[in-house]
């Protein structure tokens, strides 16, 4: 079985890791597959929303501590093993939000450490009822510093410092309070509502969507008044249009508008 499925439907991709034995930890071989899988939706027009999610009883529990062990008998303990893993984890990461589709994490169990940093990387989230979120490092002696990163760019920094430093878990519920996720459901309920969601974005114009949220990442990292201007470009674009002409044609003549896509 390979280490990463994907199935489509229609306009949707699901990607699910497939390593439920090690709690689908982000080894050599899932970074790489991770890697290989974004690489090529980058260049597929046809799909428009990609759902990530995880087999077995967790999301993902981070990096793999066996492989990491392992690297530390090098000659040099392990430093260059390290920094090329810290290096392409972080690539990985940030293809997500480059990646011209939105990325919803269907997240259940656990999300720990990277596993976190992941659902953290991710446009959206939706987590079953009980999922437990922690970046624990700290209570094996390794400070969660990558996943720092992505964390702290999603909810309040006293409570991503209070994670960082305490290594507890935080539920489904707090999660959402804090915006890490955008939903929590029953575990019963969790694939299709994740689903469901990734429909409706699927079901609004691709190009629109595309141009949004290349913008929306692109504008966080600017001061306000370069962001205003660099968004009325995009807003340009948008508008020029042929079929974003037809949507707003559509909507003044109270019909359903004919994309082209």
């Amino acid at each position: 079985m390979p280490i990463l499925e994907r199935h489509d439907r229609g306009a949707l991709a699901h990607l699910t890791m497939n390593s439920p034995e090690r709690l689908n930890a982000l080894s050599d071989a899932m970074l790489a597959a991770l890697r290989a899988e974004f690489t090529r939706l980058m260049g597929e027009a046809a799909i428009r929303v990609v759902v990530l999610s995880g087999a077995g009883k967790a999301f993902c529990a981070g990096h793999d501590l066996k492989e990491m062990t392992r690297a530390r008998q090098a000659e040099d303990g392990g430093a260059a093993y390290f920094a090329d893993l810290f290096a392409r984890c972080s690539e990985v990461m940030q293809m997500i939000p480059r990646l011209p589709q939105p990325v919803i994490a269907q997240v259940h169990g656990i999300a720990t450490a990277a596993g976190c940093q992941l659902v953290a990387s991710c446009d959206m989230a939706v987590a079953a009822e009980g999922t437990r979120f922690g970046v624990n490092g700290v209570n094996i002696g390794l400070f969660c510093s990558t996943p720092m990163v992505a964390l702290a760019r999603n909810i309040p920094r006293k409570a991503a410092f209070e994670m960082l430093t305490t290594g507890e878990f935080i539920d489904a519920t707090r999660a959402r309070e804090l915006g890490l996720v955008n939903r929590v459901v029953r575990e019963a309920d969790l694939a299709a509502e994740t689903r469901a969601l990734a429909e409706t974005v699927a079901g609004k114009l691709g190009t629109a969507v595309r141009i949004g949220k290349r913008a929306f990442y692109d504008q966080l990292e600017m001061p306000l008044a370069q962001a205003y201007a660099f968004a009325g470009e995009v807003m340009v674009e948008n508008m020029l249009d042929a079929d974003t002409e037809e949507g707003i044609a559509a909507f003044i003549e109270k019909r359903k508008p004919a994309w082209s896509q």
